[in-house]
């Protein structure tokens, strides 16, 4: 199931080229076209699902295990020892294309490209009235 006008729908079918890095029945990869470093690699199902809450776990268990099978080719192959690996769900979590996907990011010293995150340990005053929420 492909969505029309979906630029990753539209690489799975060939009408938009891409760099293809690893292929099976279910899962496509290729380098982004905005790359972060090197290698920075794209894996998306065959299917299309809007992101994490779209997607089904059999689909998910897919893309998981080839994100596993390229890390370890590139661990092979390039020496890579560090990777990010990260998925952005919805708008205010920075997703852009609305097609589920994960990201591997090569990571080397002083690349420049550290995430800074703002943390709030004052949250931890709440962890009890939060979890009560989910078990709710």
């Amino acid at each position: 199931m492909l969505k029309e006008n979906c630029v990753f729908c539209e690489i799975i079918t060939g009408k938009i080229d891409s760099y293809k890095v690893y292929e099976n029945d279910d899962v496509y990869a290729f380098f982004d076209n905005n790359p972060i470093n090197e290698y920075h690699t794209l894996v998306i199902p065959k299917n299309h699902y809007q992101d994490i809450f779209d997607i089904p776990e059999e689909e998910l268990s897919a893309v998981i295990k080839a994100t596993k099978k390229i890390a370890e080719l590139y661990k092979e192959k390039l020496g890579v020892n560090n990777l990010q690996i990260f998925s952005n769900s919805g708008v205010k979590a920075q997703q852009d294309v609305f097609h589920f996907h994960m990201h591997l990011v090569p990571r080397e010293e002083n690349d420049g490209n550290d995430i800074n995150w703002s943390t709030n340990p004052e949250l931890q005053e709440k962890f009890d009235k939060l979890v009560a929420k989910l078990n709710n």
